[in-house]
């Protein structure tokens, strides 16, 4: 029987060891088709110029600004508002809360939406009714609102990425101990303040980790901004919230499939990519940064 079990646990560390390898060589062979496809083109010029001769020349700099422009606002708007949204749920909220069972019906409604009814919602919502309303009361003659734009890309973005912020949230404050909190009760802090003080605090890092992967998943997205605010051609960065903007998911998408001549672009796509997974490698190693900051700190 010893012998046995020795041997069903051998088996499963070496059936888990085997799945992990094939993912770690999976993402090693990705990286390295990329980096061999579009080391020849990537250089200073191609980061810091913009497109030319229809995209098949020229850099991809409107682009990177405009992807750090949109997850930047993108996490403005929707970490806050997901972070409000779990502290009601885990502080707040009853067990037998019919507004807690109807946020937490729609958080997980949303989690399985397809991003591209999210660009449709966009587009309908956004733009067509808040868009027109606003250039209506502005009373304006041009359309500047109720056009696709930086800013309601952004929050097609938010609302894609929000329930990752709330459950990520929500199960960090949940790791906060109840002994803290009746501590801080008993001392005569508020509700409000024990969440302020206390609960905030010790989850700090859980909230940044839903940042992190809200910023993940919100990079690399490219069917809610369709219809919402990137442009096929745009060599010169947005003025305004107002504005359209290029954006490198959507500029490799255009790349691999709208392009007259592929194999003239392929190095420009590949380059692009990389481009994309190394800022987002840069947003998310900030985020992670900053929460090693704060873990020292609490540890203090």
């Amino acid at each position: 029987m010893h012998l046995r079990r020795k041997l069903l646990g051998t088996s499963v560390v070496t059936l888990t060891a085997l799945c992990a390898l094939v993912i770690v060589s999976a993402v090693v062979f990705v990286m390295a088709t990329i980096i061999i496809g579009g080391k020849d083109t990537l250089s200073w010029q191609f980061l810091t110029a913009a497109p030319t001769e229809g995209m098949t020349a020229g850099g991809i700099f409107p682009a990177i600004i405009g992807t750090a422009l949109l997850v930047i606002i993108m996490s403005i708007a929707g970490v806050p508002i997901g972070t409000v949204t779990a502290i009601y749920l885990s502080e707040y909220a009853g067990t037998r809360s019919v507004l807690a069972r109807a946020i937490r019906f729609a958080v997980n409604t949303l989690a399985g939406v397809p991003a591209i009814v999210f660009g449709l919602f966009g587009l309908g919502f956004f733009v067509q009714f808040v868009g027109s309303g606003m250039d209506r009361a502005l009373g304006g003659t041009e359309l500047r609102w109720a056009q696709p734009n930086l800013l309601w890309a952004s929050l097609t973005m938010a609302l894609l990425t929000l329930p990752v912020v709330i459950v990520s949230v929500e199960e960090a404050i949940k790791t906060v101990p109840q002994d803290l909190r009746a501590a801080s009760l008993a001392l005569g802090a508020t509700k409000w303040q024990t969440i302020w003080r206390v609960v905030l605090p010790n989850s700090l890092t859980g909230i940044l980790t839903g940042g992190i992967l809200a910023v993940s998943r919100g990079a690399g997205e490219v069917a809610p901004i369709l219809f919402t605010g990137a442009a096929y051609f745009l060599p010169h960065l947005p003025g305004s919230l107002s504005d359209q903007f290029m954006e490198l998911g959507y500029h490799v998408y255009i790349m691999s499939t709208q392009s007259t001549n592929v194999d003239a672009t392929v190095g420009i796509q590949y380059a692009t990519t990389l481009v994309l997974l190394l800022l987002t490698f840069l947003l998310n190693f900030s985020a992670i940064f900053l929460r090693s900051r704060v873990r020292v700190r609490q540890a203090r």
